[in-house]
Parts: structure tokens; C-alpha cells; sequence
């Protein structure tokens, strides 16, 4: 990879550190400061969260559509998300803490999709589809970023400063990947005619259980910090277990590509789904810090590998619809992250802990990885078998 593929890279990576790691998961760091500053309940700020993934959701949806000035519109939604990250510190009011989570969630939503999808169609004009995976490590570096300076921040004066701090961080990123990427061009999308669907064959299966795994992950990628802040003899430790988080995150992307390209690519899904459904119960089990650090760690590393792995398998299977896979993929994965934070604060309400909510995230992960074999199994096509058989480039 030369200076320039590689600029390219971490331009992508530094779009995903705003979007991802900042516009959305920052909120997880913040949130135990605003609950307690704001008199906020867990059912409150479980309805806060998911406004960003019901704007997901329409910003994935949205972005499978956009086939001309991608990179154009892409600049303009990293403006808009990092401004909906300013006003959160500014408004007091939940309803529009929530309708600014909304903007922040369709803003991330294309974010994703297009720097995801104009990547990888840059890497696999160079022949260079292997590197695509490091493009996630931005979520991680996002997530260690807050986790590090959010109770910094807050310790100069309240959650809000937070927020002007994190506004700065991403805005200081937007500029440096504007002149990073001054020269790449978009690759056009031609949209697929109506009966050269990509949702269909395994690909129906692989979409069901990333959305059941968007449902599941997303409770402890809301509420760790929160759950790690409630419980008095760790109490200290809630931020550090986010940073743990993160510098699971960074290396995890590559690191999971790397072993689809090297054993068969729905066996390492699969250990990857079992490692994250152990990280999850953890808390449940027993709440030393050692043990929760073990979680965020074990966490960290398999989220952000299952995405990865899941927009690889699937563009492999439609090499020539990168745009229309990744969409489709993560609107059903915002689906599930809509419904994971909300039936969370229910089942907090109702047992007094979060120990339910996190039994229910394991239960639904794997359910995912059940799907994902049984799909394997009653689905193998041609072109699933050459994936199987194959590298992902």
C-alpha cells in the first residue's frame, strides 16, 4: 500500500471515528453523567439512545439510494453530524436530546454506508480489498477517544463541556480527512434492476442475524458505562471500561478479516458471535472489575468484527453491488439496535438491574449465530461455496 492508498484509509477511518465512534457511541461515556445531572431514569435515557438508531436506520436506507455526488453528500452529513454533537451540550430538554440523537443516527447512517461502500470500491480497483477491514478500527478509536476524555472534560465542569470537547475532537478529524481525500473521486453506482435483487440465497440468512445481532450488541454498547457507573466498588472504573472498549475495537476489524481470509469465513463469524455472547453474560455471572474488564475487552474486539466481517461476506457474495449490500445490511441492523435499548429500560424497570436486559441481549445473539448456521446449511449456492472456498478481497 502506498502514501496514497494509505491517506485514503485513514480518511475512512478518521469519517468513522465522527460518525460512529463520536456521534453515536460517545453517548454511552455521557450517559451516566447526564442521568445523574438531569435526574434522567434508565427508561429515559434508553429512549434517548434509540432515537439515534431509528435515524440510523433511515440513513442506511437513505444511503442504498444515493447514486450521484456521494462524496459531496457524504461532506455535508459529517458537517451536520458533528453540529447535532455540538447542540446536544446546548439544549436541556429530552425531546431534543432525542430529535438531535435522530439527526445524529441519519447523518451516521450514510456516513457509514458511503465511506464503507466508497472504500471498498477504491480498495478493490488497486486490488487492495484485503486492507478494507481497518476502515472499522475508526469506531474503535472513536469509542477510546470518548471513553478517555469524557470524564476528563466532565471533571472541568459538567457532561455538556463533554460535548464542546468531543465537537472539537471530530471537528479537528473532519478537516484532516477533507484534505486527505481532496483528490478521490466516487465511483458511480448504477441502481440494480428490480429482478437482480442482492437480498436472496444466503444473504436473507446473513441479514436476519445481523440485524439480531444489531438487537443484542447494542444493550451493552448503551449501557456498559451506566451498569459499570451503578455499582458502587467500580464505580470508578465506568469510563476506563468504554477506553477498554475501544482499544478492543481498534485492531479487532483487521484482525477478524484476516482470519475469514485465512479459515473458512462462517466458522470465524460463528466464534466471533459465541465470544461476543460470552462478553455479554459476563456481568451477569459476577461483577469484579477484572471480570467487566474482561467483558468490555472481549466486547470491543467482537462488535466491531462482526461488522466487518458481515459488509465483507456480503460484498463477496455481490461483488458489484458494494453500496446496495452494505445498506441493506445495516438497515437490518439498525432495526435491532431500535428495539435492543428500549426493551432494555423495560426489563431494568421491571427487575430493578440490568442484569435481565443482558441475559435477553445474550439469548438474542445467539439466536443469530443459530440462524446463521441453519442458513449455511439449507442455503449453500454456488456462489456462497466459492466465498466459502475463497479469500475475501
Amino acid at each position: 500500500m502506498n502514501r496514497k492508498h494509505f491517506s485514503i484509509m485513514i480518511g475512512a477511518i478518521l469519517f468513522l471515528t465522527i460518525a460512529m465512534g463520536i456521534g453515536r457511541f460517545s453517548f454511552t461515556s455521557v450517559l451516566p453523567f447526564l442521568r445523574e445531572s438531569e435526574n434522567l431514569s434508565v427508561q429515559t435515557g434508553s429512549v434517548i439512545a434509540a432515537g439515534n438508531y431509528i435515524g440510523y436506520l433511515v440513513g442506511a436506507f437513505a444511503a442504498g439510494w444515493i447514486v450521484k455526488y456521494q462524496k459531496s453528500i457524504l461532506g455535508l452529513n459529517v458537517f451536520l453530524c458533528i453540529l447535532s454533537v455540538f447542540f446536544m451540550g446546548v439544549t436541556d430538554h429530552v425531546s431534543m436530546w432525542f430529535s438531535l440523537r435522530i439527526v445524529s443516527g441519519i447523518t451516521g447512517g450514510i456516513i457509514f454506508v458511503l465511506t464503507s461502500s466508497m472504500l471498498m470500491d477504491y480498495l478493490a480497483k488497486y486490488q487492495l480489498g484485503k486492507w478494507s477491514g481497518y476502515t472499522f478500527s475508526g469506531i474503535g478509536l472513536g469509542i477510546a477517544i470518548s471513553g478517555l476524555v469524557v470524564p476528563l472534560f466532565v471533571s472541568y465542569g459538567n457532561w455538556r463541556i463533554a460535548y464542546f470537547g468531543l465537537t472539537a475532537i471530530a471537528a479537528f478529524c473532519m478537516v484532516i480527512t477533507f484534505i486527505l481525500w481532496r483528490n478521490l473521486r466516487a465511483e458511480p453506482h448504477i441502481k440494480s434492476p428490480k429482478s437482480d435483487k442482492v437480498l436472496r440465497g444466503f444473504m436473507v440468512w446473513l441479514t436476519i442475524a445481523y440485524g439480531l445481532e444489531g438487537l443484542g450488541y447494542i444493550i451493552t454498547g448503551t449501557f456498559l458505562v451506566d451498569l459499570v457507573h451503578s455499582i458502587p466498588s467500580i464505580q470508578q472504573y465506568a469510563g476506563f471500561s468504554w477506553v477498554i472498549v475501544g482499544l478492543g475495537a481498534i485492531p479487532s476489524a483487521p484482525l477478524w478479516i484476516w482470519l475469514m481470509t485465512t479459515y473458512k469465513p462462517t466458522t470465524i463469524l460463528s466464534i466471533a458471535y459465541i465470544i461476543q455472547i460470552v462478553a455479554v453474560i459476563l456481568p451477569v455471572l459476577t461483577t469484579n472489575i477484572w471480570t467487566v474488564l474482561l467483558s468490555a475487552l472481549l466486547f470491543g474486539s467482537t462488535f466491531v468484527g462482526l461488522v466487518a466481517m458481515s459488509t465483507s461476506y456480503g460484498r463477496q457474495l455481490f461483488p458489484k453491488k458494494s453500496a446496495s449490500v452494505v445498506s441493506i445490511l445495516t438497515t437490518s441492523y439498525a432495526i435491532g439496535q431500535i428495539i435492543g435499548p428500549i426493551a432494555a429500560g423495560i426489563l431494568v424497570k421491571q427487575y430493578g438491574s440490568y442484569n435481565a436486559a443482558l441475559v435477553f441481549a445474550s439469548i438474542i445473539i445467539l439466536f443469530a449465530l443459530i440462524l446463521l448456521r441453519v442458513g449455511l446449511l439449507f442455503q449453500k449456492s454456488p456462489t456462497t461455496q466459492a466465498v466459502e472456498s475463497t479469500s475475501l478481497e
